[in-house]
């Protein structure tokens, strides 16, 4: 088993400078230290329905309230989900696509890091993983972690809908691959949207998922090895 640079299209040219941008490294950054509802925050006002503040400060007054804890990480995060919310909707929804896999690289690097940091330099964005005699994925994975014995391999999707058998079959096609060449390798999709979202919609699949890991909004400080907030 080995990892490779995916190929650069057109598509992802452009889809490099959106997650170039600052926004999605300040939301990522925000939202990695952010309570469970904080999270919900995010991830209700990045859908875009309104961009009126106040109308999200009512509708989350345990989490925007004048009283509520932690409240100027709440308004931070108000704010960048606004700015991402406040885009057209094929930008907002590749935003809220690059804030997912960001997110997902700044909680592994923190599972990893203290390996050192040849461990966090190997958790990679974009990178296709190669078996012997077996053709390669068109698609790559969002995240890799290339490491000996501690390989990973990562799609990130903003909602359950994003669940399909495309994704769950190359996640398993992967993981049998690993196995047929004696080396570890854990799959998983993570999901920035509930769990029953996500289980209503693997209980809709009929592709194989028994070995694939699914993290959702509760289980996201699984990913950095440590409990909810």
């Amino acid at each position: 088993m080995r990892f490779q640079d995916a190929a650069k299209d057109a598509r992802a040219v452009v889809y490099a400078g959106i997650q170039a941008d600052p926004l999605v490294a300040r939301l990522a950054a925000l939202v990695a230290d952010a309570t469970y509802p904080q999270r919900l925050v995010a991830r209700a006002v990045m859908n875009g329905e309104t961009t009126d503040a106040d109308t999200w400060r009512s509708i989350f007054p345990t989490v925007l309230g004048p009283d509520a804890p932690e409240r100027d990480r709440a308004e931070a995060i108000l704010a960048a989900s606004l700015e991402v919310a406040e885009r057209g909707e094929q930008a907002r929804s590749q935003y809220r696509g690059a804030f997912v896999e960001e997110l997902t690289q700044v909680l592994v690097r923190r599972r990893v890091a203290p390996a050192g940091p040849t461990a966090a330099a190997a958790v990679r964005r974009e990178r296709r993983v190669l078996f012997d005699g077996v053709a390669a994925e068109i698609h790559p994975y969002d995240l890799t972690v290339e490491l000996p014995g501690r390989a990973e391999a990562w799609d990130c999707k903003w909602g359950a809908r994003g669940i399909n058998a495309d994704v769950l079959n190359q996640l398993d096609d992967a993981r049998r691959h690993a196995v047929d060449e004696e080396t570890a390798l854990r799959v998983g999709l993570v999901v920035y949207d509930v769990r029953t979202s996500c289980a209503v919609r693997l209980a809709q699949q009929t592709a194989p998922r028994q070995g694939t890991v699914v993290v959702t909004l509760e289980t996201l400080d699984a990913l950095a090895g440590r409990k909810p907030r």
